[in-house]
């Protein structure tokens, strides 16, 4: 399977156009997964995946099929990238008027809820309180946030207290900044894992365990979890490097 899709892959580099939209189709959850991000912020969503189609058909032209990785995880940055450039020659991130409205009305509901109650408020009561629905609360919290980027996925290091990104751990010293701007690249790579392996990154990394309490966990020795991050950790250094 995965030489057809080399093969196929080399097909469309050399001009196949009906290889090029198989490919298209075959990764068209990918491309929506991140169109999806911009959703709700003044930009027609057909035409955004318009354009990320364009940049997945750049990341077809210049992927190296002799590379270690997938397709899929190769493409991320191209498609994110060529939606960030899109927005960024038309101008600001646009969000509606009654997005915008709705934020207001749910920050003044935190700050009076907070003063009143000494706690943050949650979602259930926020959509009680507002009669609206927990996904409009999500979306109009999230149209005043930044698009997030891979080193916003911290988590603070048990031997030197200080707190790094999960790209940081699997840095190869070169710029990646510059090419993968989303932690969907990260995503995809855990997606490639197997289920013990996706478990060890799930609870070091994002649930903040140590690995002493991993080990607990899933039954096996500190000393193991230790062995088996590192593989982990050393093989999505290796698919990041490429």
């Amino acid at each position: 399977m995965y030489e057809n899709d080399m093969k196929i892959i080399e097909s469309a580099q050399n001009g196949n156009k009906e290889d090029m939209t198989k490919l298209i189709e075959d990764n068209n959850g990918l491309i929506w997964s991140i169109v999806r991000r911009f959703s709700g912020r003044g930009y027609d969503i057909e035409d955004i995946y318009q354009i990320g189609s364009i940049g997945f058909i750049k990341a077809i032209q210049r992927f190296d099929t002799s590379f270690a990785v997938r397709l899929s995880t190769y493409a991320v940055p191209y498609i994110l990238g060529e939606i960030k450039r899109f927005i960024r020659d038309d101008g600001p991130i646009k969000v509606s008027r009654s997005i915008k409205e709705l934020n207001m009305r749910i920050t003044e509901l935190q700050k009076e809820y907070f003063n009143k109650n000494g706690r943050d408020i949650t979602l259930e009561e926020i959509s009680k309180e507002l009669k609206i629905t927990k996904e409009e609360i999500t979306m109009a919290i999230d149209s005043a946030r930044p698009v997030d980027s891979i080193e916003n996925a911290k988590y603070t290091d048990n031997k030197t207290d200080k707190t790094v990104s999960i790209l940081e751990q699997i840095s190869t010293g070169k710029d990646e900044q510059n090419e993968i701007t989303n932690k969907i690249v990260v995503k995809n790579l855990i997606n490639e894992l197997d289920t013990k392996e996706k478990e060890i990154i799930m609870l070091r990394y994002y649930k903040q365990k140590t690995q002493m309490q991993v080990s607990k966990i899933m039954g096996i020795t500190q000393v193991q979890v230790s062995r088996l991050e590192r593989k982990i950790l050393n093989n999505m250094r290796r698919k990041l490097s490429i």
